[in-house]
C-alpha cells in the first residue's frame, strides 16, 4: 500500500507516535467477529473479552512483541 494512503500515516500515528517503518508480517486483531482497524470505534460491550491477534509470517522461530498504544491518552 502506498505510504500516502496507509491509514496509520493518514491518521498521523506514523510520524507522531511511531517512526516510519516497513511492515514485515501481517497483523489482524479481532474482538469476536469485529476486526480492529485504524479509526474503528468499539463499544465497551464489544471489547469485554480478550482480543485475538493473528500475526503472519512463515518462520516459527521468530518471536514478536505486540504493544497497544493510545496516542490520544
Amino acid at each position: 500500500m502506498p505510504r500516502d494512503r496507509d491509514p496509520l500515516v493518514v491518521g498521523r500515528v506514523v510520524g507522531d507516535v511511531l517512526d516510519p517503518f516497513t511492515r514485515s508480517v501481517s497483523l489482524r486483531v479481532t474482538y469476536g467477529t469485529k476486526e480492529v482497524n485504524n479509526g474503528c470505534e468499539l463499544k465497551p460491550s464489544e471489547v469485554v473479552q480478550q482480543p485475538r491477534a493473528d500475526i503472519g509470517g512463515d518462520d516459527l522461530r521468530t518471536f514478536y512483541t505486540l504493544v497497544m498504544v493510545d496516542p490520544d491518552a
